[in-house]
């Protein structure tokens, strides 16, 4: 390939990158992908299954966490 092109396509893809960060900046600061409802309703979604399946998860894991420090051994 020619330099020129090779230029051409360096320049183009350096641009099309810059403005690709400009935009995911400009909806950071905007609030773009803020989903402040999704908190507060989350709850009101929630069924009591929903909730028990999340104790039982939360215990298996205090388990697993706490068996998995018993079988640890101690470094040399």
């Amino acid at each position: 390939m020619s330099e020129n092109i090779m230029i051409l396509m360096i320049s183009v893809s350096t641009f099309l990158g810059a403005l690709g960060l400009i935009a995911l900046i400009w909806a950071v600061k905007t609030g773009q992908f803020d989903d402040h409802n999704k908190f507060i309703n989350a709850v009101s979604h929630d069924n009591e299954e929903d909730l028990r399946d999340a104790i039982q998860m939360e215990k298996k894991n205090k388990a697993y966490q706490k068996k998995k420090k018993q079988n640890t051994m101690p470094p040399d």
